[in-house]
């Protein structure tokens, strides 16, 4: 399958890969958020940190490079990458079809899905897709991301407010709103970080969702090259330790 993958990739790339222009620019261009604890956060003073921006580094450093980012948001990430601007796109990204048809996803990262975070005080209230789904219940989304995606398919009967990614965890605690619905790795991460807000079963998903990097489209070669560099990141367990850095997780996962 791999053979035939690269058989079809010579007649169908025609331009230069982002391979050979970030090795001979020495230049990673990095689309990502920074609105998305654990994976990517930027400071006020404009630093970036989180899992994926250490393997931002990391990748560049593969590469004899250094990381440029190019600050997106969740609303302007798939127009981002169309336009060019970027070479890879990292912070937590989930995998979708809709995604998929614009762009490369890089091998699987992770399993992570969507469950409820809310006020410990309320977890009963909030266990199910029909407890929430009802006129009364405030849900608080970042715009533009699989969440909003995620409460529009589910959740249409409940009031959807859209916000700024890095106040909603403190409408929550504040109670002007009721309900996040977010990633298990999110909302585990909230949880430890915010006294007062718990994840709802975090190993019962509400959907089935992955995290990956997103890639530009129709560069095979830039996307052989990520897998591979991500392969071996998780095999010599580089991987697992920048995750532990930031998540309780065992030692062999």
């Amino acid at each position: 399958m791999l053979g035939g993958l690269l058989a079809l990739s010579l007649g169908a790339q025609a331009e230069p890969s982002h391979l050979d222009s970030v090795m001979q620019q020495g230049q990673l261009r990095v689309c990502t958020t920074g609105d998305y604890k654990p994976y990517t956060l930027k400071a006020e003073d404009g630093t970036y940190s989180g899992i994926d921006i250490a393997m931002a580094h990391a990748l560049a450093d593969s590469l004899g490079a250094k990381v440029e980012w190019v600050p997106t948001t969740w609303k302007t990430l798939m127009p981002d990458m169309l336009a060019g601007k970027c070479d890879i796109a990292m912070g937590g990204i989930s995998v979708t079809l809709e995604r998929q048809k614009k762009a490369f996803f890089s091998n699987i990262l992770d399993v992570d899905g969507k469950i409820p975070l809310v006020r410990c005080e309320d977890q009963a209230l909030y266990q199910t897709v029909e407890q929430i789904n009802q006129p009364s219940v405030r849900l608080v989304e970042p715009a533009g991301g699989t969440n909003e995606a995620f409460v529009h398919a589910y959740l249409p009967q409940a009031q959807l407010q859209l916000r700024d990614n890095l106040s909603i965890f403190q409408e929550l605690l504040d109670k002007k709103a009721d309900v996040m619905i977010t990633d298990a790795s999110e909302a585990l991460y909230q949880q430890k970080l915010k006294p007062g807000l718990c994840a709802v079963n975090p190993t019962h998903y509400m959907q089935y969702g992955e995290k990956a990097y997103l890639l530009p489209r129709d560069d095979i070669t830039w996307k052989l090259y990520v897998d591979q560099w991500l392969h071996l990141a998780k095999a010599t367990g580089n991987y697992q330790k920048i995750r532990r850095q930031w998540l309780a997780v065992p030692e062999g996962k």
